[in-house]
C-alpha cells in the first residue's frame, strides 16, 4: 500500500501517543497534547508543500465547537449520575448486607462462598457499574473470609477480580453509554443488547466455579460453622436482596418499557441509591460530600479524555487517518467476518496497555464507518436500526472485559491488590485470572456466533412497541 506523506503524520501520531503513555502522564494530556501539536506540524508541512492535510485555522476552529458539543450533550450527563448512583449504593452497605445473607443460604454448597461473590458480582454490576468500587467492596468482604475459610487462592482471588468487572458490560454502563455515543448508536439498543452477553458471563463465572470444586473439593472446602438453610434465613437474604433489586428494575425497566430515557433514568438510579442509603441509615452529611467529590473526579476523568480524544481524533482525521485505517484493515483480504476477527484481536492486545476509555474514544469512531460498509448480515429482525454496528459495539464490549484483567494495567488486578492481606501477591492474583479471561473469551466466542444475543431483546422490545 503506497503512503502519502501526510500518512507519515498519522502514523507518527499514533506512534508518539504509544510512547508518551509509558512517560506516566495522563491521558488527557497525552491525547490533547500530540493532538495540538501535529496540527502545528500538519499546518508547517502544508506551508512547505510537504502534506496537503488542509489544516488551517478554521478547521482548528472546529476544536471550540466540538468540545462544547461534549458538555451540551444530554446523553453524556448519565455518566456522572450512574457514577453517583454506584457510589452511593457502595457507602450504603448493600453488598455488605448480601454478602452475609446470601454466604448462609449457599453455606451447605462447596465453593458457595466463591457462588456468593459472583452473584453479588452480577447484581453490583446491574446496580453500580462501577468497577474500582465492585472490586475493592468484594475483596474487603470476601478476600479474608475466604482465605480463612482455606479457599484455594487462585480461585478466591480470580473470583472476586472477575466479578468485580461485569459492571462495565451489564448494563446500565457507563462504557455503553460513551460507546453509543462514539459510534451514534441508540444507547437504548446497547443496554438491551447487553443482557444476555452479561448474564452468561456470569453463568460462566458460576458454572466454572460448581465444577472446579467438584473436581477439587479440597480447595473450597465448606464453612465450618455452616447449617441448615432455614425460612428466617431465606426472608432475610430477600430483605436484603430486594432494595438493589427494585433499583434496578426501576432504572432498567423505566429504560427499556420507554418511560423514561437513559438520562432520566440515570437521575432516578441517583435518587434511589440516596433512598436506600436513607433506609440503610448510612445517610449523612460526611457521605453525601464523599460521593459528590468522587462522582466529580471520576466524572471529570472520563471528560477530560473526552477532550483530549476529541482534539486527536480531529487532527487524526484531517491528515487522514481515517482513510489510512480503512484502506489498511479492506486491504487484509480477511472478508468481513475475517477482519471483525482481526479488530477484536487488535482490541484485546490494546486492553494490555490501554484503558477501555481510550480505545472507545479512539478506536472505535475510526471503525465505525469500516464496520458499517461490511456485509456482515447481522439479523435485525428489521427493527434493530443499526443490527451490524450494535452486534460490534458488544464484541467490543465483552473484549473489553479482559482489559480489567491482563497485566500490565488491569485496574481490577491492582484493585484488588490494594486491599488483599499482606501474603498476597500480584503473582496470585495474575494466576487467579487467567480461567475467568478464558471464560470471557469463550463468551466472546458465543456472542461472535450468535449475534442475535445481541439483537434479540431489542427487537423484541421494540416489535412490541
Amino acid at each position: 500500500m503506497e503512503l502519502a506523506a501526510e500518512n507519515y503524520l498519522v502514523i507518527a501520531m499514533f506512534v508518539s501517543f504509544i510512547a508518551l503513555l509509558f512517560t506516566g502522564f495522563p491521558v488527557a494530556w497525552v491525547l490533547a497534547g500530540v493532538g495540538i501539536s501535529f496540527a502545528g506540524v500538519a499546518w508547517f508541512t502544508d506551508d512547505l508543500g510537504l502534506t496537503m492535510t488542509g489544516l488551517d485555522y478554521n478547521v482548528l476552529g472546529l476544536l471550540v465547537g466540538r468540545i462544547f458539543g461534549i458538555m451540551d450533550n444530554w446523553v453524556l450527563i448519565a455518566l456522572p449520575m450512574f457514577i453517583f448512583m454506584g457510589l452511593m449504593l457502595e457507602k450504603s452497605g448493600v453488598a455488605e448486607r448480601m454478602m452475609h445473607s446470601m454466604q448462609k443460604l449457599f453455606g451447605n454448597v462447596r465453593g458457595g462462598l466463591a457462588v456468593t461473590v459472583a452473584l453479588i458480582g452480577i447484581i453490583l454490576a446491574a446496580s453500580t457499574g462501577i468497577i474500582g468500587a465492585s472490586v475493592v467492596l468484594l475483596g474487603l468482604m470476601s478476600v479474608p473470609v475466604m482465605l480463612n475459610q482455606d479457599y484455594n487462592k487462585s480461585l478466591a482471588l480470580g473470583t472476586v477480580a472477575a466479578s468485580g468487572c461485569l459492571g462495565i458490560l451489564i448494563p446500565p454502563s457507563i462504557m455503553l453509554v460513551i460507546m453509543g455515543d462514539q459510534l451514534a448508536v441508540p444507547i437504548l439498543d446497547l443496554f438491551m443488547g447487553a443482557v444476555f452477553p452479561g448474564l452468561i458471563l456470569g453463568a460462566l463465572y458460576i458454572t466454572y466455579i460448581l465444577i472446579f470444586c467438584k473436581i477439587y473439593p479440597e480447595k473450597a472446602p465448606l464453612s465450618k460453622d455452616h447449617g441448615e438453610v432455614d425460612l428466617k434465613s431465606v426472608l432475610r437474604a430477600l430483605v436484603d436482596i430486594l432494595p438493589p433489586a427494585g433499583l434496578i428494575l426501576l432504572v432498567l425497566g423505566s429504560i427499556f418499557m420507554g418511560v423514561s430515557t437513559v438520562t432520566e433514568a440515570s437521575g432516578i438510579g441517583a435518587l434511589g441509591a440516596t433512598l436506600i442509603a436513607i433506609i440503610f441509615k448510612r445517610f449523612s452529611r460526611k457521605v453525601l460530600k464523599e460521593v459528590v467529590i468522587n462522582t466529580m473526579n471520576t466524572a471529570g476523568y472520563i471528560f477530560a479524555i473526552f477532550v483530549g480524544a476529541t482534539i486527536f481524533a480531529l487532527v487524526l482525521r484531517e491528515c487522514g487517518g481515517d482513510e489510512l485505517i480503512e484502506r489498511a484493515l479492506t486491504g487484509l483480504g480477511f472478508g468481513p467476518n475475517g477482519l471483525i476477527i482481526f479488530v477484536l484481536i487488535v482490541v484485546f492486545f490494546l486492553g494490555f496497555f490501554l484503558d477501555w476509555i481510550e480505545i472507545s474514544l479512539i478506536i472505535l469512531p475510526l471503525l465505525a464507518p469500516v464496520i458499517t460498509a461490511l456485509d456482515l448480515q447481522i439479523n435485525g429482525f428489521g427493527v434493530v436500526e443499526y443490527p451490524n454496528l450494535t452486534w460490534f459495539a458488544l464484541l467490543v464490549a465483552v473484549t473489553l472485559q479482559t482489559s480489567f484483567l491482563t497485566p500490565p494495567v488491569g485496574f481490577a488486578l491492582f484493585y484488588l491488590k490494594g486491599v488483599c492481606p499482606p501474603n498476597v501477591s500480584l503473582i496470585d492474583i495474575y494466576r487467579g485470572v487467567i480461567p475467568f479471561i478464558v471464560l470471557q473469551l469463550i463468551a466472546l466466542v458465543l456472542v461472535f456466533v450468535f449475534p442475535e444475543l445481541v439483537t434479540w431483546l431489542p427487537a423484541i422490545a421494540y416489535g412490541n412497541n
